[in-house]
């Protein structure tokens, strides 16, 4: 497993080894110990899993409030999207900065979001699946959303018109938004 810093604190890119022969591959996408001896130390408690069946289909940008925020470990596991993360951590270095990356069932990589982001990703092809871990549970009442295309986030989404849910669509901007992620150490 291999560590890639991003240039926003907290928040890397997981490429774990793939094993392959003639009759296809396997990989090793979570082990706890590998990641603890990465410094990475989060207590995953739920995995997820979405399936879009349209390109162009836009998911985000989501998060869930304190006390009841979530780290993700995100992948796609069929197709490829654009992952995005940005920081919405009040006092941090790196406050409004986003991150973007395709992930792919072909690369096999992950983006690990710790709590404190917004995260989205749109699909480039059709018929995607993403699955990702949580380290909190869903909580309807800390539940929350921000625009996709927030003009203080700056996200080359690169899409006109894509598809959204009636929650994306209803979105607040940040500014309307209840955000209340301050920024503090990640202890390694």
């Amino acid at each position: 497993m291999k560590k890639i810093e991003t240039g926003i604190q907290d928040l890397y890119i997981i490429e774990s080894q793939v094993f392959g022969d003639q009759r296809g591959w396997f990989v090793e996408t979570y082990n706890k110990q590998k990641f603890n001896e990465n410094g990475i130390t989060y207590d995953f408690l739920q995995d997820n899993h979405s399936f879009s069946t349209k390109k162009g289909t836009l998911r985000g940008l989501h998060f869930q409030n304190d006390p009841m925020g979530q780290t993700k470990l995100v992948r796609c596991t069929k197709g490829k999207i654009l992952d995005v993360a940005v920081d919405i951590r009040k006092g941090s270095p790196t406050y409004l900065k986003s991150f973007s990356i395709e992930l792919t069932e072909d690369n096999k990589k992950q983006l690990l979001i710790p709590i404190g982001f917004a995260h989205g990703f749109l699909t480039l092809t059709d018929n995607v699946e993403v699955q990702y871990k949580v380290d909190n549970l869903y909580s309807k009442e800390h539940d929350r959303s921000i625009r996709y295309d927030e003009p203080l986030f700056d996200i080359k989404w690169n899409i006109v018109d894509p598809i959204l849910s009636d929650k994306d669509v209803n979105a607040p901007y940040l500014s309307q938004s209840d955000v209340n992620f301050i920024f503090r150490e990640i202890k390694k």
